[in-house]
């Protein structure tokens, strides 16, 4: 039984980074398969509740006001028009439903309230509700969760050496203190990265440590590859390859076995095969829908259609109570 652990160092976690990569993809699908029904992708919706004109500098976001990016500026979504969203993803097969917030932190306000209305009416339809709204209080980490929030989002992006070359706008420790907060809330925690943004390989090394030393492990950590947006600053990066995605997803499969890890952004560029590599070497979750916020994703057909060449079903929501977070108090959900 591979064991559960919080104290890996970088050196272990680079060396399993660098090895022969058909080695650490079959490393990573055993890992796998003792955790998760390798057949089993949780299929996750997201949409922008709020879009554009966010405050913060990350330089890999169209939704940023100071970058000009062709992004429409949008006010906070009506509840009902989001709840017919959500149930129209439920209906398509996603049993997660996310949905973010281009604002830097939560203020308690009417469109706060508006959104802990959004999460109560998703909580009744059965599925994950999930958001990513910026930085959070303690106070309204258990406002979301009294009103059923499953999930909570907020990537760390990168590592710590590396973050300030990517937003100046908020700290390292800011986005660790959000965590700490969701987590003490018992809401289940998302956090992941993007690769591609100028780091070394020794920077996802570093990011993969934060997460991977917590001391309890992210429920969901979501992988993503930069989707250059032209109008921001990494708008030249080079896309990153295949074998690169490979290794971050084994690499998160090793260190954290039970985590739901998930293969996000960058997919729009990918054929199945590469698809296909990705799950085996440890991926069991995917965003569904045409965009990720403002980026490009797969159409749903395409999904359908790569599932079922893949022999691949949609994992159900709560299942397994994920590790005694199922939401008790929310009798929809149980």
């Amino acid at each position: 039984m591979t064991e559960i652990r919080n104290n890996w160092t970088k050196e272990e976690i680079s060396e399993i980074y660098n090895s022969p990569i058909l080695d650490l993809m079959y490393r990573g699908a055993t890992v796998h398969r003792e955790f998760h029904d390798p057949q089993e992708v949780q299929v996750c919706t997201l949409l922008s509740i709020k879009t554009g004109g966010c405050p913060e500098d990350c330089s890999y976001c169209p939704q940023a006001a100071r970058y000009h990016t062709g992004v429409k500026v949008e006010k906070l979504m009506e509840v009902q028009e989001v709840l017919n969203s959500a149930l129209k993803a439920k209906e398509s097969g996603s049993t997660r439903f996310c949905m973010g917030a281009a604002w830097r932190e939560v203020r308690d306000n009417r469109d706060f309230d508006k959104v802990l209305d959004m999460v109560k009416g998703v909580s009744t339809m059965g599925m994950e509700v999930c958001c990513t709204l910026g930085m959070l209080t303690p106070e309204q980490a258990e406002k979301l969760k009294d009103a059923g929030l499953y999930a909570y989002n907020h990537n760390l992006d990168t590592s710590e050496e590396h973050y300030d070359k990517i937003i100046s706008t908020r700290t390292y420790d800011d986005r660790l203190d959000t965590l700490n907060h969701v987590r003490k809330a018992k809401i289940s925690v998302c956090s992941g990265g993007i690769i591609g943004m100028g780091e070394s390989h020794g920077d996802r090394v570093g990011m993969l440590h934060t997460l991977a030393t917590m001391e309890q492990h992210p429920e969901s950590v979501p992988v993503n590859a930069l989707v250059p947006v032209e109008g921001t600053p990494l708008e030249d990066q080079p896309r990153v390859s295949i074998w690169e995605m490979v290794r971050m997803i084994a690499t998160a499969r090793i260190v954290m076995p039970k985590a739901m890890v998930r293969l996000s952004a960058g997919r729009i560029r990918m054929s199945t095969e590469e698809q296909a590599l990705c799950f085996l070497a440890g991926a069991n979750s995917i965003f569904a829908g045409d965009t990720l916020l403002t980026t490009p994703n797969p159409e749903v057909n395409a999904d359908k259609e790569m599932f079922q060449v893949l022999n691949l079903k949609p994992r159900k929501s709560f299942k397994n109570g994920e590790e005694a977070l199922k939401l008790e108090q929310i009798p929809s959900a149980m």
